[in-house]
């Protein structure tokens, strides 16, 4: 959703740059009428605030040591908003997957339980921009298609209650680099830094499996607990209408995103394990319909969007899909996905 707010905020700094007060006096009668000065209001701390609900369905999800795909319903608020430095951006959301992603106590690769309701999972994500343009009142860092130059900081935090019971934290720092694309679209690219300093595998834990010689602390986790090394991550992001589309098509865009988070040690975290391969989790195309323009006019652009896209998840949650056990021995090809979902997003 990212996507689209971005070029939302741009039309919306583009009009706010039009509105210029301007007078029908002419200049005799200005130099013969008493004027009096009216102070200049000062500008709103935020130039925009946009708030969105989505309710989406994705087919063939997977979730690491669960052998059969799984649907899932997603629930999503988004917060974007731009003020004079930058743009701060929040997602937060909930996902109900089908009874084949079960939650806990059903899940158990040796322990096969049944009756259980699908697993739930809440995450959210922040992301918080200060433009270099902004805070130091020039253009220097805009070049050609280049637009700004930006600091980045923001968090990511999961919980869920299937067996794996992942509940990641993590946190990111870095730049972020703005592009232009035609259409009034943009192509971000931010290299950062990448620390999840806390995460939880039921897989880890000492004892699951039976598996002798395990010694808690340097084979094993006690509680299932982890933590990972610092690591490099690139995040894409590109956002752009359809604009070459006949007036009566005029209801298209297309946006993506991609997130590359390089290997971060031990798959058990502070101690011996499998190591960890380089995370991709993408969706490289998404397919907007403006269904609010459609319908009711220009006026209401993108207050209804309804969407379709493709998603790809490899080494899910940074677990190597070729040789971690929950994705080989237990359930095989359970840490990569690839898979289609579609939704509508309603703007209040």
């Amino acid at each position: 959703m990212f996507n689209r707010f971005r070029a939302i905020a741009a039309a919306t700094l583009l009009s706010l740059t039009a509105m210029v007060p301007t007078g029908s006096a002419g200049a005799a009668d200005m130099a013969a009428m008493p004027v009096k000065a009216k102070p200049i209001p000062d500008l709103p701390f935020f130039l925009l605030i946009d708030n969105r609900f989505t309710y989406a369905y994705q087919w063939g999800a997977v979730d690491p040591g669960v052998t059969a795909k799984t649907t899932k319903q997603v629930f999503a608020f988004t917060h974007f908003d731009v003020w004079t430095y930058g743009t701060n951006f929040f997602n937060i959301g909930l996902e109900k997957a089908g009874k084949s992603s079960p939650a806990n106590p059903c899940g158990d690769p040796l322990r096969p339980i049944t009756g259980c309701e699908g697993a739930t999972e809440i995450y959210g994500l922040i992301r918080s921009t200060i433009g270099f343009n902004e805070v130091f009142n020039t253009k220097a860092f805009s070049m050609g298609p280049l637009r700004n130059v930006s600091f980045v900081i923001g968090a990511d935090g999961s919980t869920e209650n299937r067996f794996f019971s992942a509940s990641k934290r993590d946190v990111v720092t870095g730049l972020q680099f703005a592009f232009d694309l035609p259409y009034k679209g943009f192509f971000n690219v931010n290299p950062l830094l990448y620390y999840e300093f806390a995460n939880r595998s039921t897989f880890t834990q000492c004892g699951y499996a039976g598996a002798p010689g395990q010694i808690p602390g340097v084979s094993c986790n006690i509680d299932g607990n982890r933590q990972f090394n610092p690591t490099w991550a690139v995040e894409l992001n590109y956002y752009m209408d359809l604009g070459f589309l006949p007036p009566s098509m005029d209801y298209f865009a297309i946006s993506g995103r991609a997130g590359f988070y390089g290997p971060k040690g031990s798959e058990n975290g502070q101690i011996i394990g499998t190591a960890t391969k380089m995370e991709i989790n993408a969706e490289p195309i998404r397919l907007t319909f403006d269904a609010s323009k459609a319908i009711w006019g220009p006026k209401y652009t993108h207050n209804v969007d309804v969407w379709v896209a493709y998603r790809l998840w490899r080494n899910k949650f940074g677990l190597d899909e070729n040789a971690s056990l929950p994705c080989t021995t237990f359930a095989p090809g359970s840490c990569r996905e690839d898979s289609l979902y579609s939704g509508v997003t309603v703007k209040f």
